[in-house]
């Protein structure tokens, strides 16, 4: 099947008990078990089935199908939040003494997790230019147990060289961690590029319209954890679960298998089927939904790149940005368009544009089907210094913004007048 065509049929045909065409809502908590040799059979994983929606649930279960075709992985496990996708990723690779190597120019609350509460609990992160390859080679010793980069930052929008760092991953023996919210597997599918684990918000592109929060992570299966040494939790046995050695017992599915056996069931951050019905539907249209995001937001950037008031844009589509190679090596369908720009003027110059802003919603979050801004100075990098959000390519009165799918000249013609309210500042 084409993409498309995954994005609607994968992972699901009608269930025997109704013939429902749609995917149903199975709002339950627990399950019957047939016996009590069957429930022993299901808590010892010799026979796959559903046991608590804390570990797994029908519904769910076609979303995770269905990730898994749409990003070519063998397999994928949902989560509360995208934000808990990350967490419980890292939390399956490693432990206090471990260090992980992460790109610097990525979601504050992605470093704000790594440096603060990782960090509380014994685990390092140190921070590279995702530009540099070489740079993740160099921040690699005995200790590093995961690169960590997006595959489009957010929120600059750059580009890193995932094939690069993916082969320096793989002569280290370690697994590369590929955040895709941005691109979504419809732009860009980082398996196909070396990266081993694919981490997602389903909130954002894939769900599409603001309501639900989710997220979402995909195993290639292709990362070799058997005898490496840097994951001894994969090949010893794991007493909390019957002794079980994933790299031996779970061969190309150890990582997902102990990422859900082990992560999810003692941290909890599953989803609500409800909240994977409403990205199942999401998905459908994701295609087509990003085709007309990509057309909105190269029209958007070229408005404010040739504006007089406008210092600079961060859009890798436009032949002038320093990622403009790595944009056409790696997104041929176009660029999530999510991206920065900078006004000419101070912080109170930004701030009187986002205000005048009257389709445009002043909003923390991406990837919605109505446009919307922020200042990640003053939201999502809040804790991130202002010596290190110059380190990253921000600054103060730095706008973000995720072009939605309204009718380009309607966004373009609130931009204008908004950027006209505060010319005389």
């Amino acid at each position: 099947m084409k993409f498309d065509t995954k994005a609607i049929h994968a992972g699901y045909s009608p269930e025997k008990t109704t013939g429902s065409r749609a995917v149903p809502i199975y709002m339950t908590s627990a399950y019957a078990f047939e016996s009590t040799e069957h429930a022993r059979r299901l808590f010892a994983l010799e026979e796959s089935g559903n046991i608590y929606t804390r570990l797994q649930n029908p519904t769910t279960d076609v979303l995770e199908k269905r990730m898994a075709a749409l990003d070519g992985g063998i397999g994928a496990m949902a989560a509360s939040s995208g934000h808990g996708a990350i967490t419980m990723t890292l939390l399956n690779l490693a432990r206090s003494g471990d260090e992980i190597v992460s790109a610097k120019a990525i979601y504050g609350g992605a470093v704000n997790l790594m440096s603060k509460t990782l960090g509380q609990m014994g685990i390092k992160a140190n921070y590279v230019d995702a530009h540099d390859p070489d740079a993740f080679r160099r921040a690699t010793n005995d200790k590093t147990r995961a690169y960590f980069i997006e595959t489009m930052g957010n929120p600059l929008g750059d580009i890193p060289d995932i094939e690069q760092i993916a082969r320096v991953a793989h002569e280290n023996g370690v697994p590369l961690i590929a955040d895709n919210t941005e691109a979504t597997p419809y732009l860009l599918r980082p398996i196909e590029h070396g990266a081993d684990i694919v981490v997602y918000s389903s909130t954002k592109y894939l769900t599409g319209n603001g309501t639900v929060l989710g997220g979402v992570v995909v195993d290639s299966g292709k990362f070799v954890w058997k005898d490496n040494p840097r994951f001894p939790d994969y090949n010893e046995p794991d007493a909390s679960y019957h002794g079980i050695v994933y790299a031996n017992d779970c061969g190309d599915a150890a990582f997902i298998t102990k990422l859900r056996t082990h992560i999810l069931r003692d941290v909890g951050a599953s989803i609500s089927p409800f909240n994977s019905w409403v990205t199942l539907l999401g998905l459908e249209t994701l295609g087509l939904r990003m085709q007309r995001h990509c057309e909105n937001g190269i029209k958007v950037a070229e408005f404010l790149n040739s504006h007089s008031m406008i210092e600079s844009v961060s859009y890798p589509g436009l032949a002038g940005s320093p990622y403009h190679g790595m944009y056409q090596k790696y997104f041929p369908k176009g660029q999530s368009p999510v991206f920065c720009f900078e006004i000419k003027g101070s912080r109170e110059v930004a701030a009187k544009f986002c205000d005048s802003l009257e389709i445009i919603s002043i909003v923390a979050n991406l990837g919605d089907s109505r446009t919307i801004v922020s200042c990640p100075a003053a939201t999502t990098h809040s804790q991130v210094p202002d010596e290190k959000l110059a380190e990253i390519g921000l600054k103060p009165g730095t706008i973000r913004i995720s072009v939605g799918i309204e009718d380009a000249e309607d966004i373009i013609n609130d931009i204008g007048k908004a950027l006209d309210e505060c010319s005389s500042l």
